[in-house]
């Protein structure tokens, strides 16, 4: 992968307009009943959220743009690493999702190790039927073959280098939910060096404490919404957040099923 997608490279800032006018001026009057000013408090909480997530990569699935790659096939980038300078700890060459059409097929050229996610549908890796929620890792230089007969959505994650991993297949039937947090359950799929390939499971009002990321942390919203910060996650969103970076609200409402890669042990503040 050489270049970089039309993607932006820090988070989808949809509280940004709120920091100009007409809202500027109007938040500048005093709030009755209220100390100091309403425009000003508001302001220096935009002004934290905005630079604590500089540098964050956030892609709606309803921005990423769709890359034509065969007949029936099209691929959504959400990630591809910039060349030129050392990969942070953890961060991903690639990462996006493949939108077959029934009958659609896609042989993937050789690369670093890939774990392949489905999010819809049914699909057939190196000749390995996967369903919803099943898991395969490749390891490097694996050049598989991607088809699906009635049609599937798959997310797939490229690695950096040639990590000496082996082929995992975890199939979401089998593997069961080993509880994490009140409220949570965590499935690991894959683990090695510190970073883990890993499945969350959350039930409504679940959060995770303040913490950082030793290693890129990326983040899919498999099913339902989840507030990272100020930012809002919905189904199919991405967001990578980088090593040295770190989340002070983590929660949903409405329960979450989520993919993320990074920290096997969350390093709590």
């Amino acid at each position: 992968m050489t270049t970089q997608p039309n993607i932006p490279e820090s988070t989808d800032d949809d509280l940004s307009p709120l920091l100009s006018e007409p809202f500027a001026r109007a938040w500048a009057a005093p709030a009755p009943g209220l100390p100091g000013r309403m425009g000003e408090r508001l302001g220096e909480r935009l002004e934290r959220s905005l630079k604590a997530e500089q540098g964050m990569v956030t892609v709606r699935r309803r921005k990423a743009q769709a890359e034509p790659m065969a007949e029936g096939v099209q691929q959504r980038w959400l990630y591809r690493a910039p060349t030129g300078r050392a990969p942070r700890p953890g961060e991903p060459r690639a990462a996006s999702v493949i939108e077959l059409e029934a009958g659609g097929r896609l042989a993937l050229p050789p690369g670093g190790p890939r774990e392949f996610l489905v999010l819809r549908g049914s699909v057939e890796v190196d000749a390995e039927r996967l369903s919803l929620r099943d898991f395969l890792l490749l390891p490097a230089g694996s050049t598989p073959l991607v088809a699906s007969r009635d049609g599937a959505h798959v997310f797939v994650r490229e690695a950096e280098g040639e990590g000496d991993v082996e082929r995992t297949l975890v199939r979401d039937q089998e593997a069961g939910w080993p509880e994490f947090a009140p409220g949570i359950r965590r499935r690991v799929l894959w683990a090695g060096g510190g970073q883990a390939a890993l499945l969350y499971r959350a039930d409504p009002g679940a959060s995770v404490p303040n913490h950082s990321h030793g290693h890129d942390e990326e983040c899919l919203m498999v099913q339902g919404e989840l507030f990272l910060d100020d930012v809002l996650l919905q189904t199919g969103d991405y967001q990578l957040a980088p090593a040295g970076t770190g989340h002070r609200i983590t929660e949903t409402d409405t329960g979450v099923v989520l993919y993320a890669h990074g920290d096997l042990d969350l390093q709590f503040c």
